[in-house]
């Protein structure tokens, strides 16, 4: 016969295995999944030949005289100098702006809003080092 007073024993063996072995699943299958991010990448031919890019630079020096190529301007006279010179050229054309290092930040600046006022938007500022 059963005996009512006799507290009943939980056996909860299975649950730790079935626990155990998730546990084992979880620890295998994590350092598996990657997250991947979709990328937008231009097509590209082998064949087709590298292109010789002509860029303009753009050199500041540390009296605040501006060179491109063989011209020089003052940079007070810049903006007005450089939407001339800009005129004829394309606007696709990369720009390499190089500044001397003891030059203020404004007119760096300045040269780089000027740059992007004439309609360039491949404009990069060079650093060395």
């Amino acid at each position: 016969m059963y005996d009512y007073n006799q507290k009943p024993d939980l056996n909860i063996t299975p649950m730790v295995d079935i626990m155990l072995v998730l546990l084992a699943i979880l620890m295998i299958t994590a350092p598996v999944i990657e997250f991947e991010e979709p990328v937008n990448l231009p097509n590209g031919s082998k064949s087709r030949q590298l292109q010789d890019v002509k860029k303009i630079s753009i050199l500041i020096t540390k009296d605040r005289e501006i060179i491109i190529g063989k011209n020089k301007y003052k940079l007070k006279n810049f903006a007005d100098s450089f939407i001339l010179y800009a005129n004829n050229k394309n606007k696709d054309t990369p720009i390499h702006i190089r500044a001397d290092k003891s030059l203020i930040y404004d007119d760096v600046i300045f040269v780089l809003k000027t740059v992007k006022e004439a309609g360039f938007f491949k404009v990069s500022l060079i650093t060395d080092g």
